[in-house]
């Protein structure tokens, strides 16, 4: 038998790799589904201004369901009612396509204001400027925009990331899913949440400090 190195009653360094390993469990599901999300979310703020009352009354209605509706509700309910429809999907799979779908909810909003910041008068004069509808979108509502609403998108991406700990109970293994299991292992729930919170902080200030020194830089 192999000797372990135990820091506390019943947890060893075997434990901090199986949260680590959770850990990047955690930061791999929340990038595909704050990437596709936002993918998503800036097609559907899009058509949420463009399409005015056809929007209005089609896309808005489903967008404002996954807004309004508790995330672990869709969770479950998504990944029992998927077998029915022939989609046998695993708690990954099932975990990204809520989490994308919830967070391109949250981005259309997001994506709207954008374009919505942009002055009429700038577009007005790109377009008078040559430029198609198209490049006009890419260079001047997309730059302007994007930068005007980024601070809430990076709390949008925060707020995903913290979120996929609810894909816990479809029995994915993350971060908050390994927390429980040393819990109940070693019964140090203290030390096990500590860490646990210690990941969560390294994967999320990263992308905080990043975010501001963006900022800072667009503002000089």
């Amino acid at each position: 038998m192999e000797p372990t190195l135990t820091f506390f009653s019943g947890f060893g360094i075997n434990d901090f790799w199986f949260l680590g390993e959770a850990a990047m469990r955690t930061m791999w599901i929340s990038i595909l589904s704050i990437t596709l999300g936002t993918l998503f979310g800036v097609l559907f703020g899009w058509i949420l201004y463009e399409g005015k009352l056809t929007a209005a009354l089609t896309v808005a209605p489903v967008l404002d369901v996954f807004r309004s509706v508790p995330l672990i509700i869709q969770l479950v309910l998504f990944y029992n009612f998927a077998p029915i429809v022939g989609l046998n999907l695993d708690a990954f799979a099932s975990g990204v396509a809520i989490l994308t779908i919830y967070a391109a909810a949250l981005v259309a909003n997001v994506a709207r204001g954008g374009i919505e910041a942009v002055d009429r008068s700038m577009r007005r004069a790109s377009r008078s400027l040559g430029m198609t509808y198209w490049q006009d979108l890419r260079y001047v509502v997309l730059p302007i925009g994007g930068r005007a609403v980024f601070p809430a998108w990076v709390g949008v991406a925060l707020g995903v990331m913290k979120d996929s700990a609810l894909v816990s109970v479809l029995g994915y293994v993350e971060l908050l899913k390994a927390s429980q299991i040393l819990i109940t292992r070693t019964q140090e729930p203290f030390l096990i949440l500590s860490i646990a919170g210690a990941f969560y902080f390294a994967l999320s200030f990263p992308i905080s400090r990043y975010a501001a020194s963006l900022e800072k830089r667009w503002a000089q």
